[in-house]
Formats: C-alpha cells, structure tokens, sequence
C-alpha cells in the first residue's frame, strides 16, 4: 500500500515538509489501539532466531533505524512498533541549530537516492534527553554526537563531551560522527591524529563512568584505502566497541538523473542505492582487518532484503536504514527479518 498508494502522493511534495507530514501522521495514528494493533501485525516480526548480543546488549533483530531520521529523540517508541530491533537518535550537538538553509533534501527516484545537506538540524541535546527520559519502549537506542557548527575544530572535543555527559544516562550505546559532509571542516577531524585524540578523550571520560557505554564510530565512504587503515588502527588502539560503515558520499558518479538536475542540487551527502556496493565493499574490508571484538554496523543503500543480507554476509553484526526506509516503506524491516528466518 506504501509503495503503491501513498509513495506517489508524498513524493509530489517537497521532502522536508514530507518528513515532518509522514512522522506527525504516524505519531497520531499509533496512538488509536487498532491502528497500533494493525501496525504490530503488519511489520514486528519476534522470533528468538533474530536476536543478537553485541556490546552486551541484546538487540531483538538485527534491523536499525540510521541516524538522521529521527534526529530530536520525537519518534523512538514509534519506531519500535514499526519493528526496528533498535533506534539511533541525532545528530545531536550542545545547542539547538537551524542547520543549512532550504531547500536541502532531494529525491533522486531514478537513482533510488536522496541527496540531503541538512546541517546537523536539531533542537539540541538537552531537549532530546528530555524527550528519551519519558519514553515508554525499551527500544535499544544509540546516541549519535556531533558538533555545533559554530565550534571550531580546535574546540570539538568539547562539544562531543557535553553530549557524551547529557546522554549517558538515556542511551544505550554512542555514536561519534565525524563524517558528515554538511558542515564546514568536519570530515577533517577523521585525519589520523585528531582522530584519535578526539575518541581517546571521550573512551578517558567513558571510563569514568560507573558503566562504560558502547563507543562506536561513523566513517565516511569517500576514504581511500590508507584513510580505512587508519581507521582500523585507530579503532583497535582507542578501544572501540564498533564501527558504522557507512554516512553519505559526496560522490556523483554513475547516477541516471540528469546532471544538470544535480549540478542544480549542489553539494550534499548522497545516499540510497548508488551506495550500495560500495559500502558493502569497505565493511567486507573492515571484517577483514579488523578484531572480531570490534563489531559492524553496516548501513548505506540497503534498499532490499537482499542488500540487508549481502552486508550481513560481507561481515556486518548489524545493519540501519534510512533512504530504502523511506522509499520501500516500513515494510522492508518485516521483509529483512523474515528473510533472514527463511533464508
């Protein structure tokens, strides 16, 4: 029915204001008991063969939602009647910011893509923990932390800390992303040496913690293959419980949509099916290389059950959705996990 019926009518409209139409319909609708009900039905599949343990958490399946969809903490327990085995929240900064200005989300149908220069839009962290302290679903959920545009790179670590300390309580495990394409010299903080001082400074105040988090990173897919080394070297000597592969790519090569349409769109993160073989290629990588204590979350145009259990194959312990969510409808969670039940 998704695909079928109310595809089409929202993708006439503009995807910003889509986003917010969709996540406000979907919080009123799951509020009426049959609706609920009809929901639960339709896309939670619960069977004790999809369970996972990771970072000493027991996920329920193996299907997450990507970070950027539910930047605010506004949709965590709905998400889990949608069947999502666990919610990664953000990016979230210390104070509240607007982001980039409009338009910044683009549809690509020909490519099965999005391109999107959000900016880190949120309302910031303190509310977010608000929001998470009064949540009715045990969902698993991550917290992802960024910094504020605004914050020189020379002062990043700070910003990471405050969300890292506001967080620790209503999140079970953190995300430091560094590899957003949308705001100004972030990506050079994935260099080899700012890198790993930034994720030593946050495992040192982790550790001070009455109960260590699980500390992951999100890296970009834009690397070459001694920026993916690095990566692994830096993830093996700072501890890291996990690596996330992949954000968005600012690449363009190979897309079927006109490229005056895209030299009109401009700069942003490309997401959706032209990712898909790539990230894969770079978790199949990462496995290799990396320790088997040092888990993958694979994520980056799974548009098809078939692309969920590819990554999987490839060496992924978990996977995310975002743009195949938004094009196959919460449908493709239900579809991955009983693939994954009936091979």
């Amino acid at each position: 029915m998704y695909k079928s019926l109310l595809r089409p009518l929202l993708f006439k409209l503009d995807p910003e204001k889509v986003h917010y139409l969709t996540t406000d319909l979907l919080r009123a609708s799951l509020k009426v008991p049959y609706a609920k009900n009809m929901s639960q039905r339709m896309f939670r599949v619960e069977d004790p063969r999809l369970e996972r343990e990771l970072f000493g958490l027991k996920f329920p399946n193996p299907v997450g939602l990507a970070a950027g969809f539910d930047k605010d903490a506004m949709l965590v327990d709905e998400m889990a009647e949608l069947g999502f085995g666990f919610v990664e929240i953000g990016t979230l900064t210390p104070r509240p910011q607007a982001g980039n200005d409009k338009p910044r989300l683009f549809r690509l149908p020909q490519d099965q893509a999005i391109i999107n220069r959000m900016g880190f839009n949120n309302k910031g962290v303190d509310a977010a923990v608000e929001r998470l302290r009064n949540r009715k679903s045990k969902v698993i959920v991550g917290g992802n932390i960024g910094k504020n545009k605004v914050t020189p790179n020379e002062e990043a670590l700070n910003d990471y800390l405050y969300c890292f300390n506001a967080l620790y309580d209503v999140v079970d495990y953190f995300v430091v992303n560094v590899s957003s394409p949308n705001t100004p010299d972030l990506r050079a903080l994935q260099d080899k040496e700012p890198l790993k001082r930034l994720l030593l400074a946050v495992q040192e105040q982790n550790s001070k913690m009455p109960k260590p988090k699980p500390l992951l990173l999100k890296i970009a897919p834009d690397l070459n293959m001694a920026q993916l080394n690095d990566i692994i070297e830096i993830a093996i000597e700072t501890k890291l419980s996990g690596l996330i592969a992949t954000n968005t790519t600012v690449a363009r090569a190979g897309l079927q949509t006109d490229a005056s349409r895209i030299s009109d769109i401009g700069m942003g993160g490309l997401s959706g099916k032209p990712l898909t073989q790539h990230s894969t290629q770079i978790i199949r990588h990462l496995r290799t290389f990396l320790p088997p204590e040092i888990r993958i979350i694979g994520v980056g145009g799974i548009m098809t059950a078939d692309d969920a259990v590819e990554k999987l194959q490839a060496g992924a312990d978990l996977v995310q959705l975002y743009t195949g969510f938004i094009y196959e409808g919460p449908a493709l969670i239900s579809q991955i996990n009983r693939k994954l039940l009936n091979g």
